[in-house]
């Protein structure tokens, strides 16, 4: 890995550069998050169907997720700089068919390939900005700077990414909102291409060289059992609460008369939650708790508790927005607990860190596509209570999957880190 020398570092221990990153990794997905919120009620408005909509994602997941492979592979064999800008092209293009040609004219026959092909963008441009990340990162604060990247993007995504709509629908309609997002893609991009270089990771080899580095992201789950099972645990990580916007405002909706505006706010608090004990569980899991420990009790297992507390307190405590914006951030918190996941399973494959981002981002998209797919199919036969306690059974199946991915030598690794840290001090 390349780790940086003292000189320089200024923001938690990292050059400032990176810190003006993350700033482009939060515009950039305030752009790409401001219709998640509100996108599968307001179609179904228009005449689709749950299952529809749940297609629609499904769609853009599945193109999400291949983008998210080639993400890190990529990275290391054109360079970070490269493939953000052709993220953010592509998602320009996707995002102006998608307007033009898929909403405003409510047709479900072009907002199925023109949101699909958007779905290439946000994992380009942020995911090779995480695997910079990850090489420039010294590793006793690796877990740390992964925080503040997913802080970063869980607060464009959707901390401003609900918020901001909550306060502008009723000012530039959801038509005025999508084309705001052109504006907020292209400041986080532009900033984002100022700021990252390509040093130290782009691979120089030849064609063939660049071609293997590609297959080593599907190459290295058989070689590495461990990071297969590592990315499994990060498809599960999402797959729940990324599930959550397709049905569970219709259900509030249509049973407890919570408004759309109401939800975007509920959901904007989650992930204000997430975003402030992002780097204090990141920090706990670096200095005392541990990866493993961190991952496996407060993400695996409190967000399998929490997704069941969130189903049931609208039955206790019914349409009492107080009371579900509560539950919301004890889910936001849980959700930190994942954070360490990049640099346990990075750390699994010292020398094949772009691969092990590749699985970790694929696995991220996958949890895009299978969320929709699995509501899809589903919320027909066994209801919301079913699909609930589905989700909540995948994350608990996370945390008996986590009994089993632990680095080698753990123990001596934190006391050399320890001794590290020390002697850095």
């Amino acid at each position: 890995m390349n780790s940086l020398s003292s000189k320089g570092r200024n923001f938690m221990g990292l050059p400032v550069t990176m810190f003006w990153g993350y700033i482009a990794t939060l515009i950039f997905m305030v752009g790409d998050g401001l219709e998640h919120g509100w996108l599968s009620p307001y179609l179904i408005e228009q005449g689709l169907t749950v299952q529809q909509t749940a297609t629609l994602f499904a769609a853009y997941g599945g193109v999400l997720a291949v983008a998210s492979y080639f993400s890190g592979v990529l990275t290391e064999a054109w360079g970070p700089r490269k493939v953000m800008l052709t993220g953010m092209i592509i998602w320009l293009i996707g995002q102006i068919l998608f307007i033009e040609f898929g909403l405003q004219q409510n047709n479900y026959t072009w907002m199925l390939p023109t949101y699909a092909i958007r779905g290439f963008g946000y994992p380009l441009f942020c995911y090779s900005f995480l695997v910079w990340v990850a090489y420039r990162s010294p590793q006793h604060i690796l877990a740390t700077a992964v925080g503040a990247f997913w802080a970063a993007w869980s607060g464009g995504l959707y901390v401003i990414g609900s918020y901001f709509p909550a306060f502008m629908i009723p000012k530039i309609g959801y038509m005025g909102l999508m084309w705001s997002a052109l504006i907020w893609v292209i400041i986080g991009g532009l900033i984002g291409l100022y700021v990252v270089k390509d040093e130290g990771i782009q691979n120089q080899g030849n064609p063939k060289e660049k071609l293997k580095s590609l297959l080593s992201g599907l190459t290295i789950c058989y070689e590495k059992p461990k990071v297969a099972m590592g990315g499994f645990v990060r498809v599960i990580c999402t797959t729940g609460v990324g599930a959550l916007p397709i049905f569970f405002p219709l259900y509030l909706s249509s049973k407890y008369a919570f408004s759309t505006e109401q939800w975007l706010q509920v959901w904007g608090t989650m992930w204000v939650a997430n975003i402030v004990f992002n780097l204090i569980i990141a920090y706990i899991s670096d200095k005392w708790l541990g990866w493993r420990s961190t991952i496996m009790w407060i993400g695996c297992v409190g967000c399998g508790i929490m997704l069941l507390v969130l189903l049931y307190t609208p039955q206790f405590f019914g349409n009492s927005f107080w009371a579900i914006n509560l539950v919301g951030i004890f889910f936001g918190i849980c959700l930190c607990g994942f954070v360490p996941i990049t640099a346990l399973v990075t750390s699994l494959a010292p020398n094949q860190k772009g691969s092990a981002m590749s699985v970790l981002n694929f696995s991220a998209g996958v949890s895009y596509f299978i969320a929709p797919a699995i509501v899809g199919s589903f919320i027909g036969s066994i209801g919301v209570h079913g699909v609930m306690w589905l989700f909540a059974g995948l994350y608990f199946l996370s945390a008996v999957l986590m009994i089993f991915v632990k680095l080698p030598n753990a123990a001596k690794q934190n006391k050399t880190i320890n001794l590290t840290e020390k002697s850095t001090g």
